[in-house]
């Protein structure tokens, strides 16, 4: 039985996102060809890309599996945030993607999904894309208010950054 903590499940792979959330698409290119194309699908599978953006992961299982769960920590100290969350989906390799999406259980400050998708486009650009749809379940994320989708855009242009150094180092 599921313990996710909102309905939409799967919404960030086969959309449309769900309207009485709030939507990140984030979207930048990080390399070209195939060999780019499988470091960093490799790099968000595996969780190498969080954890090179300063998150902390928790995943028993060595790269994303539908079922899996995982959690992420994201700051210093006492003032470190945690979200549990459980993989929903993944792609390796089908059709040009690779990638997941999780969402969010109890305990997660948000409540919705979100995902994180290579793509090798026919031009040969290997692009990364942040796909979410969120809102608050928890009081200080509705204390937070607006700052909350500006940190999520913060943190998918990071990941964006972190991955395109990943590929670049390979």
């Amino acid at each position: 039985m599921s313990t996710l903590t909102y309905p939409e499940v799967g919404a960030t792979r086969l959309g449309p996102l769900p309207r009485g959330y709030h939507h990140l698409h984030h979207r930048t290119r990080i390399g070209r060809g195939t060999a780019d194309f499988e470091a960093a699908g490799a790099a968000v599978t595996e969780w190498r890309m969080h954890r090179a953006s300063g998150a902390r992961v928790e995943a028993p299982a060595r790269r994303a599996e539908p079922g899996g769960s995982v959690r992420v920590s994201l700051g210093l100290g006492p003032l470190r945030l945690t979200a549990p969350c459980e993989v929903i989906w993944t792609a390796y390799g089908e059709g040009g993607r690779t990638g997941f999406g999780y969402g969010t259980l109890a305990g997660h400050p948000e409540r919705g999904e979100e995902c994180f998708v290579v793509d090798l486009a026919d031009d040969g650009a290997v692009w990364f894309t942040v796909l979410a749809f969120s809102r608050p379940a928890s009081w200080y994320a509705r204390l937070a208010g607006p700052l909350v989708p500006l940190v999520q855009h913060w943190y998918a242009r990071r990941l964006g950054r972190t991955l395109r150094r990943i590929v670049a180092a390979s």
